[in-house]
């Protein structure tokens, strides 16, 4: 689309649907469970994309059981790991806390696929294959719903030998530009979420600003041109006296010398006065521009720096996932729980030092600091 897409608004409403779904469900249920799973929302494609994050989930529990004492590549490992996943993906139990932010990503990612289906592609089909082939291509279609036919027909263009993430999402770009008719339309995504939580289409959408128009140059200002855009980006304005220095006639040739006029004092008065009069109207110098640029500087730090309430309020979908997936090790309860323990210190000391201490030694951050640090400016946000 061409449209950019209000992110703000659309993490809030997948949350506040979340809440909703799971209000409905968990008033009578203490659990979910597999064929429960597959209708749990009106819209197939959340239901799918829940099933898919899940699977992210069993990969990455998977892969911890990988050791260096036992051998995991020998075939009979191999077969018994496979049937004990085909077991266990019979007997999935999840409680209210682990499946409600799966839910909530379900949903955002659901309006990706119409507003941002190159998104959709990286996350879905590219993210958690370390080789990538068209089979694997093929089998992640069983998880796509909304404009199915387009990832479908996009794949059987790929040869065998199209292994390169970068070359397929940039392919897909160009493919998606000569197919955009075949889209489903955000209309009919909205309208199915709308008879769930009441929705629009200008909920979500930011429309392109149109270009400003310039302010007409008044009439009086033609006696003292403004210098070319380019220069008074880069320079100070021409002092008046400079700026008629550059356009004094030439003197006339020495062969016919013109008689000595007297200096046209008037003038240049009537000059100077023009530019006293216009002075307000000229463009800041670089001074002037440099001290706008700080002072908005300074308005956007001091919204990253306002004090918030809650961690658990404050951190977005986003963060939440990010947070979840890199310091928590994909662990859902064990993120609320820290997040818990942090929002109920009393003081920063204490939460900087349960952060940097007990749980970077628990987990491991030596090479996470730039999301530890992240967690560590919001307890300062907290405690400010």
């Amino acid at each position: 689309m061409d449209d950019k897409y209000n992110q703000l608004h659309l993490e809030r409403y997948s949350k506040e649907l979340a809440n909703v779904l799971c209000d409905r469900h968990f008033a009578s249920h203490d659990i979910i469970n597999g064929p429960q799973l597959l209708h749990f929302a009106p819209v197939k494609q959340v239901n799918l994309f829940v099933i898919k994050e899940l699977l992210l989930k069993w990969h990455q529990e998977m892969a911890n059981l990988r050791s260096p004492y036992f051998d995991f590549e020998n075939e009979d490992v191999k077969e018994a790991l496979l049937n004990f996943m085909n077991v266990l993906s019979r007997k999935i139990k999840m409680k209210r806390h682990a499946f409600e932010p799966l839910l909530q990503k379900a949903i955002y990612d659901t309006f990706l696929v119409v507003l941002a289906p190159a998104a959709t592609l990286e996350e879905k089909f590219l993210r958690i294959q370390e080789e990538i082939t068209l089979p694997k291509l093929q089998e992640n279609l069983k998880y796509i719903d909304i404009n199915k036919p387009l990832f479908a027909g996009f794949i059987e263009t790929l040869s065998a030998s199209s292994r390169d993430r970068d070359y397929i999402v940039s392919r897909f770009k160009l493919y998606l530009n000569a197919h955009r008719g075949e889209l489903t339309k955000l209309e009919t995504i909205v309208s199915q979420f709308n008879s769930l939580l009441p929705l629009s289409i200008d909920d979500i959408v930011t429309p392109s600003a149109p270009a400003p128009v310039a302010a007409p140059v008044p009439e009086a200002a033609k006696p003292t041109p403004a210098a070319p855009e380019e220069e008074k980006d880069i320079v100070a304005p021409i002092h008046t006296t400079q700026r008629e220095a550059t356009i004094v006639t030439p003197p006339a040739p020495a062969t016919s010398p013109a008689p000595a006029t007297p200096p046209a004092v008037p003038k240049a008065a009537e000059h100077h006065n023009l530019n006293e009069k216009f002075k307000a109207a000229e463009r800041p110098t670089l001074n002037e521009n440099f001290k706008k640029a700080t002072t908005s500087s300074s308005l956007a730090d001091a919204h990253t720096n306002q004090k918030i309430d809650s961690l658990k309020n404050a951190i977005s979908i986003n963060q939440r996932f990010s947070f979840i997936n890199e310091l928590f090790d994909g662990d859902n309860l064990t993120y609320y729980q820290a997040i818990q323990s942090l929002d109920a210190m009393a003081d920063p000391e204490h939460a900087k030092r349960f952060v940097t201490q007990d749980l970077a030694a628990k987990y491991d951050w030596s090479r996470k600091q730039e999301h530890v640090h992240k967690l560590l400016r919001l307890i300062e946000r907290k405690f400010a």
